[in-house]
Protein backbone atom coordinates (compact mmCIF):
# COMPACT_ATOMS: atom_id res chain seq x y z
CA UNK A 1 0.00 0.00 0.00
CA UNK A 2 0.96 3.21 -0.57
CA UNK A 3 2.75 5.22 1.99
CA UNK A 4 2.34 7.66 3.97
CA UNK A 5 4.69 10.34 2.42
CA UNK A 6 2.79 9.32 -0.80
CA UNK A 7 -0.33 10.53 0.46
CA UNK A 8 1.24 14.04 1.00
CA UNK A 9 2.91 14.02 -2.23
CA UNK A 10 0.36 13.35 -4.95
CA UNK A 11 -1.32 16.66 -2.50
CA UNK A 12 1.69 18.38 -2.94
CA UNK A 13 2.66 17.37 -6.48
CA UNK A 14 -0.94 18.30 -7.58
CA UNK A 15 -0.48 21.71 -6.44
CA UNK A 16 2.84 22.10 -7.46
CA UNK A 17 2.08 21.11 -11.33
CA UNK A 18 -1.28 23.49 -11.46
CA UNK A 19 1.05 26.22 -10.67
CA UNK A 20 2.98 25.54 -13.53
CA UNK A 21 0.91 27.20 -16.49
CA UNK A 22 0.38 25.06 -19.40
CA UNK A 23 -2.61 26.66 -21.12
CA UNK A 24 -3.07 25.11 -24.60
CA UNK A 25 -4.52 27.64 -26.77
CA UNK A 26 -4.23 25.54 -29.63
CA UNK A 27 -1.75 26.32 -32.93
CA UNK A 28 1.01 25.08 -31.24
CA UNK A 29 0.81 28.04 -28.15
CA UNK A 30 1.69 26.32 -25.33
CA UNK A 31 4.65 25.61 -23.49
CA UNK A 32 5.35 22.48 -21.22
CA UNK A 33 8.66 22.24 -20.54
CA UNK A 34 8.29 24.02 -17.21
CA UNK A 35 6.35 21.02 -16.23
CA UNK A 36 7.78 17.82 -18.02
CA UNK A 37 11.40 19.16 -16.55
CA UNK A 38 8.90 19.10 -12.68
CA UNK A 39 8.25 15.28 -13.58
CA UNK A 40 11.25 14.43 -14.78
CA UNK A 41 12.88 15.40 -11.61
CA UNK A 42 10.95 13.88 -9.16
CA UNK A 43 11.32 10.73 -11.02
CA UNK A 44 15.07 10.75 -11.27
CA UNK A 45 14.84 11.10 -7.40
CA UNK A 46 13.13 8.13 -7.29
CA UNK A 47 16.24 6.58 -9.32
CA UNK A 48 14.47 6.55 -12.88
CA UNK A 49 16.49 7.27 -16.12
CA UNK A 50 13.32 9.85 -17.47
CA UNK A 51 14.51 11.57 -21.21
CA UNK A 52 12.82 14.62 -22.29
CA UNK A 53 11.92 14.63 -25.96
CA UNK A 54 10.32 17.42 -28.31
CA UNK A 55 9.12 17.87 -31.42
CA UNK A 56 8.98 21.19 -31.41
CA UNK A 57 10.80 22.80 -28.62
CA UNK A 58 8.98 23.85 -25.15
CA UNK A 59 6.39 21.13 -26.28
CA UNK A 60 8.12 18.75 -23.73
CA UNK A 61 7.47 14.81 -23.48
CA UNK A 62 8.99 12.38 -20.51
CA UNK A 63 9.30 8.79 -20.55
CA UNK A 64 10.61 6.77 -18.27
CA UNK A 65 10.44 2.81 -17.60
CA UNK A 66 10.69 1.08 -14.10
CA UNK A 67 11.14 -2.79 -15.14
CA UNK A 68 9.25 -5.49 -13.56
CA UNK A 69 9.93 -8.62 -11.46
CA UNK A 70 8.98 -10.53 -14.72
CA UNK A 71 11.28 -9.93 -17.71
CA UNK A 72 8.63 -12.30 -19.64
CA UNK A 73 5.47 -10.34 -18.71
CA UNK A 74 4.10 -7.79 -21.28
CA UNK A 75 4.60 -4.09 -20.25
CA UNK A 76 2.00 -1.47 -19.13
CA UNK A 77 1.60 1.71 -20.14
CA UNK A 78 0.80 4.64 -17.88
CA UNK A 79 0.07 8.26 -18.86
CA UNK A 80 -1.04 11.64 -18.44
CA UNK A 81 -0.49 14.70 -20.00
CA UNK A 82 0.79 17.87 -18.71
CA UNK A 83 -1.13 20.62 -20.85
CA UNK A 84 -4.65 21.82 -19.82
CA UNK A 85 -7.50 24.51 -21.80
CA UNK A 86 -7.53 28.06 -20.99
CA UNK A 87 -8.97 29.45 -18.08
CA UNK A 88 -10.53 33.25 -17.77
CA UNK A 89 -9.28 33.95 -13.87
CA UNK A 90 -11.97 36.67 -13.70
CA UNK A 91 -14.87 34.06 -14.00
CA UNK A 92 -12.94 31.92 -11.11
CA UNK A 93 -13.52 32.03 -7.21
CA UNK A 94 -9.63 31.35 -6.69
CA UNK A 95 -6.53 32.16 -9.43
CA UNK A 96 -6.96 28.89 -11.39
CA UNK A 97 -2.96 28.53 -11.57
CA UNK A 98 -3.19 28.90 -8.03
CA UNK A 99 -2.65 25.52 -6.61
CA UNK A 100 -4.68 26.93 -4.04
CA UNK A 101 -5.61 24.00 -0.97
CA UNK A 102 -8.52 25.62 0.96
CA UNK A 103 -10.60 23.93 3.43
CA UNK A 104 -9.39 20.67 1.88
CA UNK A 105 -9.88 21.31 -1.34
CA UNK A 106 -7.02 21.43 -4.18
CA UNK A 107 -7.79 24.51 -6.70
CA UNK A 108 -6.86 25.12 -10.00
CA UNK A 109 -6.88 24.05 -13.93
CA UNK A 110 -5.77 20.84 -14.30
CA UNK A 111 -7.35 19.62 -11.03
CA UNK A 112 -9.39 16.66 -12.27
CA UNK A 113 -7.98 17.58 -16.30
CA UNK A 114 -5.26 15.44 -15.54
CA UNK A 115 -2.23 16.90 -13.35
CA UNK A 116 -3.81 14.74 -10.38
CA UNK A 117 -3.75 11.86 -12.04
CA UNK A 118 0.03 12.68 -13.03
CA UNK A 119 0.74 13.72 -9.33
CA UNK A 120 -0.87 9.90 -8.57
CA UNK A 121 2.02 8.50 -10.87
CA UNK A 122 4.58 10.32 -9.25
CA UNK A 123 3.97 9.35 -5.82
CA UNK A 124 3.44 5.72 -6.46
CA UNK A 125 6.15 4.79 -8.30
CA UNK A 126 8.38 7.24 -5.99
CA UNK A 127 6.33 5.02 -2.98
CA UNK A 128 7.83 1.93 -4.49
CA UNK A 129 11.59 3.00 -4.88
CA UNK A 130 11.37 4.08 -0.80
CA UNK A 131 10.03 0.77 -0.12
CA UNK A 132 12.02 -1.20 -2.35
CA UNK A 133 9.04 -2.69 -4.45
CA UNK A 134 8.92 -3.79 -8.24
CA UNK A 135 5.70 -4.25 -10.11
CA UNK A 136 5.38 -7.83 -11.67
CA UNK A 137 5.19 -6.06 -14.85
CA UNK A 138 7.71 -2.93 -16.25
CA UNK A 139 5.85 -0.15 -15.72
CA UNK A 140 6.44 2.23 -18.79
CA UNK A 141 5.68 6.07 -17.44
CA UNK A 142 4.83 9.01 -20.30
CA UNK A 143 3.48 12.10 -19.49
CA UNK A 144 2.66 13.90 -23.01
CA UNK A 145 2.47 17.43 -24.48
CA UNK A 146 -0.39 18.75 -26.42
CA UNK A 147 -3.46 16.13 -25.62
CA UNK A 148 -5.79 19.06 -25.38
CA UNK A 149 -4.98 20.00 -28.90
CA UNK A 150 -4.30 17.62 -31.78
CA UNK A 151 -1.66 15.34 -30.15
CA UNK A 152 0.90 16.06 -32.75
CA UNK A 153 3.17 17.20 -30.32
CA UNK A 154 2.68 14.68 -27.35
CA UNK A 155 1.48 10.88 -27.83
CA UNK A 156 1.34 11.15 -31.96
CA UNK A 157 5.14 12.23 -31.95
CA UNK A 158 5.78 9.49 -29.35
CA UNK A 159 4.54 7.00 -31.14
CA UNK A 160 5.40 7.83 -34.54
CA UNK A 161 9.04 8.53 -33.40
CA UNK A 162 9.81 7.01 -30.35
CA UNK A 163 7.87 3.58 -30.89
CA UNK A 164 11.14 1.92 -28.74
CA UNK A 165 10.65 3.50 -25.63
CA UNK A 166 7.15 1.19 -25.62
CA UNK A 167 8.71 -2.08 -26.69
CA UNK A 168 6.59 -4.67 -25.04
CA UNK A 169 3.43 -2.56 -24.07
CA UNK A 170 0.08 -3.82 -24.20
CA UNK A 171 -2.04 -2.38 -22.36
CA UNK A 172 -1.92 1.25 -20.98
CA UNK A 173 -3.95 3.15 -18.36
CA UNK A 174 -5.07 6.75 -18.30
CA UNK A 175 -7.66 9.71 -17.44
CA UNK A 176 -11.59 9.40 -17.13
CA UNK A 177 -12.42 6.52 -15.37
CA UNK A 178 -13.10 4.68 -11.47
CA UNK A 179 -14.16 8.12 -10.08
CA UNK A 180 -17.02 8.19 -7.96
CA UNK A 181 -20.62 8.57 -9.48
CA UNK A 182 -23.23 9.43 -7.28
CA UNK A 183 -26.54 8.76 -8.27
CA UNK A 184 -28.57 10.53 -6.14
CA UNK A 185 -30.19 7.02 -4.08
CA UNK A 186 -26.97 6.76 -2.09
CA UNK A 187 -25.87 4.67 -4.64
CA UNK A 188 -21.86 5.04 -5.63
CA UNK A 189 -20.93 4.14 -9.19
CA UNK A 190 -17.18 3.43 -10.11
CA UNK A 191 -17.26 3.58 -13.87
CA UNK A 192 -13.95 2.08 -15.58
CA UNK A 193 -13.33 3.16 -19.44
CA UNK A 194 -13.28 0.66 -21.81
CA UNK A 195 -13.63 2.45 -25.20
CA UNK A 196 -13.78 5.84 -26.26
CA UNK A 197 -15.29 7.62 -29.41
CA UNK A 198 -13.79 8.10 -32.58
CA UNK A 199 -13.01 12.04 -33.48
CA UNK A 200 -14.08 13.63 -36.04
CA UNK A 201 -13.24 17.30 -36.11
CA UNK A 202 -14.53 19.04 -39.27
CA UNK A 203 -13.99 22.29 -41.32
CA UNK A 204 -17.15 22.75 -43.43
CA UNK A 205 -16.94 25.37 -46.30
CA UNK A 206 -19.22 26.93 -48.31
CA UNK A 207 -18.91 29.02 -51.82
CA UNK A 208 -21.27 31.06 -53.08
CA UNK A 209 -21.12 34.61 -55.71
CA UNK A 210 -19.99 37.53 -53.70
CA UNK A 211 -22.44 40.87 -53.68
CA UNK A 212 -23.77 43.65 -52.48
CA UNK A 213 -25.86 43.18 -49.26
CA UNK A 214 -29.12 44.98 -51.18
CA UNK A 215 -29.37 42.79 -54.32
CA UNK A 216 -30.81 39.42 -54.44
CA UNK A 217 -28.79 36.32 -54.08
CA UNK A 218 -29.56 32.86 -54.41
CA UNK A 219 -25.96 31.80 -54.44
CA UNK A 220 -25.08 33.60 -51.01
CA UNK A 221 -22.41 31.21 -49.16
CA UNK A 222 -23.47 32.21 -45.77
CA UNK A 223 -27.36 31.25 -46.48
CA UNK A 224 -25.87 27.66 -47.87
CA UNK A 225 -23.63 27.18 -44.73
CA UNK A 226 -26.36 28.34 -42.30
CA UNK A 227 -28.69 26.03 -43.86
CA UNK A 228 -26.03 22.96 -43.91
CA UNK A 229 -25.24 23.62 -40.02
CA UNK A 230 -29.44 23.69 -38.74
CA UNK A 231 -29.07 20.39 -40.80
CA UNK A 232 -26.40 18.60 -38.82
CA UNK A 233 -27.09 20.13 -35.43
CA UNK A 234 -30.98 19.24 -35.57
CA UNK A 235 -29.87 15.68 -37.16
CA UNK A 236 -31.21 12.43 -34.97
CA UNK A 237 -28.47 10.16 -35.15
CA UNK A 238 -29.68 6.38 -35.31
CA UNK A 239 -28.80 4.22 -32.02
CA UNK A 240 -25.50 1.95 -32.79
CA UNK A 241 -24.90 -0.45 -29.23
CA UNK A 242 -21.04 -1.33 -28.97
CA UNK A 243 -20.04 -4.44 -26.84
CA UNK A 244 -18.64 -1.99 -24.22
CA UNK A 245 -21.67 -0.15 -24.05
CA UNK A 246 -24.09 -3.04 -24.02
CA UNK A 247 -21.77 -4.54 -21.03
CA UNK A 248 -22.30 -1.05 -19.04
CA UNK A 249 -26.35 -1.01 -19.95
CA UNK A 250 -25.96 -4.88 -18.55
CA UNK A 251 -24.56 -4.25 -15.21
CA UNK A 252 -26.04 -0.95 -14.85
CA UNK A 253 -29.65 -2.82 -15.30
CA UNK A 254 -28.68 -5.86 -12.68
CA UNK A 255 -27.66 -2.74 -10.25
CA UNK A 256 -30.90 -1.12 -10.56
CA UNK A 257 -32.57 -4.41 -11.09
CA UNK A 258 -34.26 -3.76 -14.18
CA UNK A 259 -34.82 -5.91 -17.63
CA UNK A 260 -31.76 -5.33 -19.61
CA UNK A 261 -33.59 -4.59 -22.74
CA UNK A 262 -30.70 -4.19 -25.28
CA UNK A 263 -33.18 -3.90 -28.31
CA UNK A 264 -35.05 -0.32 -26.83
CA UNK A 265 -31.94 1.00 -25.41
CA UNK A 266 -33.95 4.17 -24.98
CA UNK A 267 -36.19 3.03 -22.96
CA UNK A 268 -33.80 1.31 -20.57
CA UNK A 269 -31.94 4.11 -20.48
CA UNK A 270 -35.12 6.25 -18.74
CA UNK A 271 -35.08 3.19 -16.33
CA UNK A 272 -31.64 4.23 -14.91
CA UNK A 273 -32.32 7.49 -14.03
CA UNK A 274 -29.47 9.65 -13.24
CA UNK A 275 -26.79 7.05 -14.00
CA UNK A 276 -28.02 6.97 -17.88
CA UNK A 277 -25.68 10.17 -17.81
CA UNK A 278 -22.56 7.23 -17.77
CA UNK A 279 -23.78 5.65 -21.10
CA UNK A 280 -25.95 8.09 -23.27
CA UNK A 281 -24.01 10.28 -24.98
CA UNK A 282 -22.01 6.82 -26.57
CA UNK A 283 -25.26 4.74 -27.53
CA UNK A 284 -24.75 6.99 -31.23
CA UNK A 285 -23.05 9.58 -32.83
CA UNK A 286 -23.08 12.97 -32.65
CA UNK A 287 -22.17 16.15 -34.20
CA UNK A 288 -22.43 19.50 -32.77
CA UNK A 289 -21.76 22.72 -34.49
CA UNK A 290 -19.22 25.16 -32.76
CA UNK A 291 -17.53 28.16 -34.43
CA UNK A 292 -18.78 30.05 -37.49
CA UNK A 293 -16.88 32.11 -39.41
CA UNK A 294 -17.94 34.22 -42.59
CA UNK A 295 -17.95 38.01 -43.93
CA UNK A 296 -15.54 41.23 -43.65
CA UNK A 297 -18.21 43.75 -43.71
CA UNK A 298 -22.02 43.99 -43.59
CA UNK A 299 -23.34 45.63 -46.41
CA UNK A 300 -21.25 42.82 -48.13
CA UNK A 301 -22.14 39.33 -49.55
CA UNK A 302 -18.68 37.10 -49.28
CA UNK A 303 -18.04 34.59 -51.69
CA UNK A 304 -17.17 32.26 -48.91
CA UNK A 305 -18.67 30.92 -44.99
CA UNK A 306 -16.84 28.65 -43.16
CA UNK A 307 -17.61 26.72 -39.67
CA UNK A 308 -16.75 23.73 -37.45
CA UNK A 309 -17.70 21.05 -35.97
CA UNK A 310 -16.99 18.51 -33.05
CA UNK A 311 -18.16 15.42 -34.57
CA UNK A 312 -17.56 12.17 -32.74
CA UNK A 313 -18.61 8.54 -33.92
CA UNK A 314 -18.61 4.86 -31.96
CA UNK A 315 -16.94 2.08 -32.37
CA UNK A 316 -17.32 1.24 -36.01
CA UNK A 317 -19.75 4.17 -36.35
CA UNK A 318 -16.99 6.21 -39.19
CA UNK A 319 -18.46 4.89 -42.18
CA UNK A 320 -21.88 5.86 -41.04
CA UNK A 321 -20.51 9.28 -39.93
CA UNK A 322 -18.69 10.02 -43.25
CA UNK A 323 -22.17 8.98 -45.25
CA UNK A 324 -24.32 11.08 -43.43
CA UNK A 325 -22.09 14.35 -43.40
CA UNK A 326 -21.64 13.89 -47.27
CA UNK A 327 -26.19 14.14 -47.21
CA UNK A 328 -25.99 16.72 -44.74
CA UNK A 329 -23.95 19.02 -46.29
CA UNK A 330 -25.22 18.99 -49.64
CA UNK A 331 -23.92 19.91 -53.10
CA UNK A 332 -22.92 23.17 -52.13
CA UNK A 333 -21.05 22.77 -48.89
CA UNK A 334 -17.86 20.81 -48.97
CA UNK A 335 -16.43 19.14 -45.50
CA UNK A 336 -12.84 17.33 -44.18
CA UNK A 337 -11.82 16.18 -41.16
CA UNK A 338 -9.88 18.98 -39.76
CA UNK A 339 -8.52 16.24 -36.47
CA UNK A 340 -8.76 12.59 -37.20
CA UNK A 341 -8.79 9.55 -34.64
CA UNK A 342 -9.87 6.58 -34.57
CA UNK A 343 -12.61 5.24 -32.11
CA UNK A 344 -11.64 2.53 -29.49
CA UNK A 345 -12.36 -0.79 -27.25
CA UNK A 346 -11.09 -2.28 -24.83
CA UNK A 347 -12.24 -6.13 -23.73
CA UNK A 348 -14.09 -6.00 -19.84
CA UNK A 349 -13.50 -9.34 -19.90
CA UNK A 350 -9.89 -8.95 -19.55
CA UNK A 351 -7.12 -9.41 -16.65
CA UNK A 352 -6.32 -6.43 -16.52
CA UNK A 353 -9.84 -4.94 -16.27
CA UNK A 354 -10.95 -7.33 -13.54
CA UNK A 355 -7.53 -5.92 -11.30
CA UNK A 356 -8.88 -2.76 -11.74
CA UNK A 357 -12.45 -3.80 -10.53
CA UNK A 358 -10.67 -5.34 -7.53
CA UNK A 359 -8.28 -2.06 -6.58
CA UNK A 360 -11.50 0.12 -6.34
CA UNK A 361 -13.83 -2.52 -4.64
CA UNK A 362 -10.54 -3.07 -2.08
CA UNK A 363 -10.70 0.25 -1.22
CA UNK A 364 -14.18 1.84 -1.87
CA UNK A 365 -16.42 -1.88 -0.97
CA UNK A 366 -19.65 0.03 -0.81
CA UNK A 367 -19.03 1.45 -4.84
CA UNK A 368 -20.35 -0.68 -7.86
CA UNK A 369 -17.84 -0.86 -10.57
CA UNK A 370 -19.08 -0.85 -14.33
CA UNK A 371 -17.01 -0.31 -17.62
CA UNK A 372 -18.40 2.84 -19.42
CA UNK A 373 -16.81 4.28 -22.83
CA UNK A 374 -16.00 7.72 -22.91
CA UNK A 375 -17.97 9.83 -25.33
CA UNK A 376 -14.71 11.98 -25.80
CA UNK A 377 -11.03 10.89 -26.49
CA UNK A 378 -7.39 10.67 -24.46
CA UNK A 379 -3.91 9.95 -26.00
CA UNK A 380 -4.75 6.28 -25.87
CA UNK A 381 -5.61 6.54 -29.75
CA UNK A 382 -2.52 7.30 -30.21
CA UNK A 383 -0.55 4.88 -28.46
CA UNK A 384 -2.95 2.52 -29.93
CA UNK A 385 -0.88 2.91 -33.32
CA UNK A 386 1.40 0.71 -31.33
CA UNK A 387 -0.94 -2.08 -30.50
CA UNK A 388 -1.42 -1.00 -27.15
CA UNK A 389 -5.45 -1.25 -25.75
CA UNK A 390 -6.37 1.47 -23.47
CA UNK A 391 -7.86 2.16 -20.40
CA UNK A 392 -9.45 5.14 -18.45
CA UNK A 393 -8.58 4.14 -14.67
CA UNK A 394 -7.63 7.84 -13.19
CA UNK A 395 -9.31 6.80 -9.66
CA UNK A 396 -10.68 9.59 -7.38
CA UNK A 397 -13.80 8.94 -4.24
CA UNK A 398 -15.57 12.19 -4.68
CA UNK A 399 -18.39 13.03 -2.09
CA UNK A 400 -22.11 13.68 -2.95
CA UNK A 401 -22.71 16.63 -5.29
CA UNK A 402 -19.26 16.76 -6.44
CA UNK A 403 -19.73 16.89 -10.24
CA UNK A 404 -16.30 15.85 -11.90
CA UNK A 405 -17.62 15.66 -15.25
CA UNK A 406 -18.75 18.77 -14.60
CA UNK A 407 -15.65 19.93 -13.89
CA UNK A 408 -13.95 18.83 -16.84
CA UNK A 409 -13.04 22.63 -18.64
CA UNK A 410 -14.85 23.88 -16.52
CA UNK A 411 -14.59 26.54 -14.13
CA UNK A 412 -13.53 26.36 -10.31
CA UNK A 413 -11.95 22.77 -11.29
CA UNK A 414 -10.50 21.11 -8.04
CA UNK A 415 -10.14 18.12 -6.70
CA UNK A 416 -10.62 17.34 -2.96
CA UNK A 417 -7.18 15.77 -0.90
CA UNK A 418 -9.10 13.10 0.34
CA UNK A 419 -9.92 11.83 -3.35
CA UNK A 420 -5.77 12.34 -4.39
CA UNK A 421 -5.15 10.00 -1.45
CA UNK A 422 -7.96 7.30 -2.29
CA UNK A 423 -6.73 7.50 -6.35
CA UNK A 424 -2.75 7.59 -5.24
CA UNK A 425 -4.00 4.29 -3.27
CA UNK A 426 -6.12 2.64 -5.29
CA UNK A 427 -3.49 3.06 -8.45
CA UNK A 428 -1.03 1.97 -6.13
CA UNK A 429 -2.45 -1.45 -5.29
CA UNK A 430 -3.80 -2.12 -9.17
CA UNK A 431 0.34 -1.11 -10.92
CA UNK A 432 1.69 -3.44 -8.48
CA UNK A 433 -0.57 -6.63 -9.00
CA UNK A 434 -1.31 -5.63 -12.92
Amino acid sequence: MADRQALDEVVRFTSDLIRIDTTNRGGGDCQERPAAEYAAERLAEAGLEPVLLERTPGRTNVVARFEGTDPSADALLVHGHLDVVPAEAADWSVHPFSGEIRDGVVWGRGAVDMKNMDAMILAAVRSWAREGVRPRRDVVIAFTADEEASAEDGAGFLADRHAALFEGCTEGVSESGAFTFHDGSGRQIYPIAAGERGTGWLKLTARGRAGHGSKVNRENAVTRLSAAIARIGTHEWPLRLTPTVAAALTELAALYGVEPDLTDIDALLTKLGPAAKLVEATVRNSANPTMLEAGYKLNVIPGEAVAYVDGRYVPGGEDEFRTTLDALTGPDVDWEFSHHEVALQAPVDAPTFARMRAAVEEFAPEGHVVPYCMSGGTDAKQFSRLGITGYGFAPLKLPEGFDYQALFHGVDERVPVEALHFGVQVLDRFLRTA
